[in-house]
């Protein structure tokens, strides 16, 4: 670790005389490069720079205590308690900070919320869900503009797609893809019965166009009248747009809005989401295929989390976390689970960049 370290403190003064250099100054990209570069480096520099100097402390205090002086041995006793708790304070901060950052985790993303087994009820669950992370969105102060979406009759909902752009968004929600399931008593239950739903999570992190390039020639574009709301306009144009991506089969329809040109740049956007998780999914399963990977991938064929009505408990399978504040939680007060899933997860990246170290 310390050999990996000292190669990150060359490659620091490396880019400080780079951006010294008038020619580099002169190009904004390289400059702007060079300068992001240098931003993530900063924090591991400074720790590892203070780390060294607490172990040259010890040295010192060290050869102090085995003086001839018995209060300057004391003091100097007493002084090493204190620098090597320090010591080990630094060394478990370098090991933190040289986790691998996932590249995703300032994106804004996709979010795709479907309901799964149990008819009505499971659609009723997936509108909760959903209701669940606006709320949740909106006290992290990020916007959510609903792309798509298909309601039930009685206020459920069978599929919607949004977009949720702030900050970090992807590092907070990216535990939350899988199949989520409900435990309760449906209203239409005359028996009191409990029943089993469940609905389905995706959350992509959101593609630029430099993330993914779509070639015209593997798309094709269908128009089509739209239905259900949206005024005089509803099945007398063909605002409506079906993006199919020829070379992976991936469908996307949107109609959402008046516009053939709006609905368009809304499927693309849709389009190149799922491209973008189709890429990292077969990257992921290059580096591990022994495994399953959390980050970035959310197996979404295994169930995840059980919200449990009559108990108002809310676990999450994965790690074993139980919390008793379901309603809390489905009223956006999720941050305590998430905190636990980026904790535990966190925890497994240091293990294995360590053990790597």
């Amino acid at each position: 670790m310390l050999d990996k370290l000292t190669a990150l403190e060359r490659r620091y003064e490396e880019l400080l005389t780079l951006l010294g250099d008038p020619a580099v100054q002169a190009d904004v990209s390289a400059y702007r490069t060079h300068a992001k570069a240098l931003s993530e480096l900063e924090p591991i520099v400074e720790k590892f720079r203070e780390y060294k100097s607490v172990l040259g402390e010890l040295v010192e205090t060290r050869e102090l205590a085995r003086g001839a002086d018995p209060e300057m041995r004391a003091l100097a006793e007493e002084e090493l308690k204190a620098l090597e708790r320090r010591e080990a304070a630094c060394l478990a901060d370098l090991k933190q900070l040289l986790v691998p950052k996932d590249p995703n985790d300032e994106k804004n993303v996709m979010l795709e919320i479907r309901a799964g087994t149990g008819g009505e009820e499971a659609a009723l669950f997936a509108s909760e869900l959903f209701r669940m992370y606006s709320r949740y969105a909106e006290r992290q102060g990020w916007k959510i503009d609903v792309m798509s979406s298909n309601e039930t009759g009685v206020g459920g909902l069978k599929e919607v797609i949004a977009l949720i752009e702030g900050r970090k968004v992807y590092s907070r929600l990216k535990y939350e893809s899988g199949v989520h399931r409900v435990q309760r008593v449906p209203q239409t239950e005359a028996s009191g019965r409990i029943h089993t739903s469940t609905a389905t999570v995706a959350v992509l992190p959101e593609a630029e166009e430099v993330d993914i390039q779509i070639d015209p020639k593997d798309l094709r574009v269908d128009t089509f009248c739209s239905s259900g709301p949206g005024g005089q306009s509803v099945n007398t144009t063909y605002s409506a747009v079906r993006l199919t991506h020829i070379p992976t089969g991936i469908v996307v329809s949107q109609q959402d809005e008046k516009s053939q040109v709006k609905n368009k740049a809304k499927a693309m956007k849709v389009l190149r989401s799922r491209l973008y998780e189709m890429e990292m999914r077969k990257q992921q399963e290059a580096i591990a295929r022994d495994r399953r990977s959390q980050v970035g991938t959310g197996d979404r064929s295994e169930k995840i989390r059980t919200y449990n009505f009559p108990q108002n408990r809310i676990t999450d399978h994965r790690i074993n976390f139980s919390m008793h504040q379901l309603t809390e939680v489905l009223n956006g007060d999720l941050a305590e689970m998430i905190d636990q899933l980026s904790t535990h997860y966190q925890a497994e990246k240091l293990k294995e960049a360590t053990s790597v170290s």
